[in-house]
Formats: structure tokens, sequence, C-alpha cells
């Protein structure tokens, strides 16, 4: 029986986003207090970042990169029309959404690896702890900043996405964090 959905994000994407959001919210909110937690956590980020990205090449129509990345005069031209409230509706990703998935991807990748980095100077463990043999502050507070930076403009990226939804969901009169829980939307 047709009851008006269809099928848009499989479980590989589902999985990914929701792993994602527990993961991130555990890094974040760890830091160095519980400092294995919060390098596992990261570890645990980058894996699926990288599973994501394989996905996006070879995943199902909705999952790939090139069902959603567009010129960015289109994505452009989609958030003017967001902003006057008559966007179109896109089964999958629409051209905004598209640059914030890789927004997103980049962030939590480059938060990751400076991560690593910061977790063999400051700790000399990880996989990269032989790189920084001598005790070296500079490096550790150089790196610390980086990082930060990087976690801090990863979450900004995720309240602007959060927004996104939240008015995409009002405009078009669907729930689409639902939609990601349960990979269905309305069909067109």
């Amino acid at each position: 029986m047709d009851n008006g959905k269809i099928k848009v994000w499989d479980p590989v994407v589902r999985i990914f986003h929701w792993t994602l959001v527990a993961t991130f919210f555990i890094d974040y909110v760890t830091e160095d207090e519980l400092l294995t937690i919060h390098v596992w956590a990261g570890y645990v980020l980058l894996a699926v970042v990288g599973i994501r990205i394989i996905w996006g090449f070879i995943g199902s129509q909705y999952a790939r990169f090139t069902d959603f990345i567009t010129r960015p005069t289109v994505a452009l031209q989609y958030l003017k029309d967001t902003l006057y409230l008559r966007a179109e509706r896109y089964i999958g990703h629409n051209p905004i959404g598209g640059y914030m998935v890789l927004i997103l991807l980049s962030g939590v990748t480059l938060t990751g690896l400076s991560g690593i980095l910061l977790y063999g100077a400051s700790e000399h463990a990880g996989p990269v702890a032989h790189l920084f043999s001598v005790n070296n502050d500079a490096w550790e507070d150089i790196l610390e900043e980086i990082h930060e930076f990087f976690a801090n403009f990863t979450l900004s990226m995720v309240v602007i996405h959060i927004a996104g939804v939240v008015i995409e969901s009002k405009i078009h009169n669907e729930n689409l964090a639902r939609a990601m829980w349960d990979g269905y939307k309305q069909k067109l």
C-alpha cells in the first residue's frame, strides 16, 4: 500500500548521522576531564566520517555526493529563496544542506585530526606520539588552540544546521529530524 512516503535515508546514512551526533556531544562535554573517553569518541568520529565519505561515492541515491552537491550559485539562490519562504522542496538534501554536509564532515575531520596531534604532543600517546618525543609546550599550546577552534567552529555549524532543519521543516511542513530517524519523507 502506498502511504505517500518514500524511503530517502538508508541505514548507513541514519546510523552515521546519529552516531556522529552522540559522539560529537560526548567529545564536546568530556574534553580533558575524561580524556580516555574523549579520545576514543574522537576515534569513532573519524571512523564514521571515513565510512560516510566512502558511502558518499558508493551509497544509495540520496547518500551520494553527486545527488546534493551543486554549484555555489544554486546554493546561494536556494538560501535566498529560503529567506523569502519560497524555497523548493527536495527529497534528499537541498543545496544548502549539501554544503552543510561538506562543512560538517570537514569540521569533524579537522577537529579529530588536530585532536590526534594534540594527544600526541600533550600525552605522548596515540598514533602520532613518536612525532613529539621531546616535551615541547609550544606545540601543545598551538595544537590545543587549533583543536578548540575547530571544535567550536564545528559546534557553531551544528547550531546553524539544526536551525536550518527547523526552518526547512516549518517551510515544507515536514519533520526532517524524524525523516533522518526512520528514513522516510513525503513524496514530492
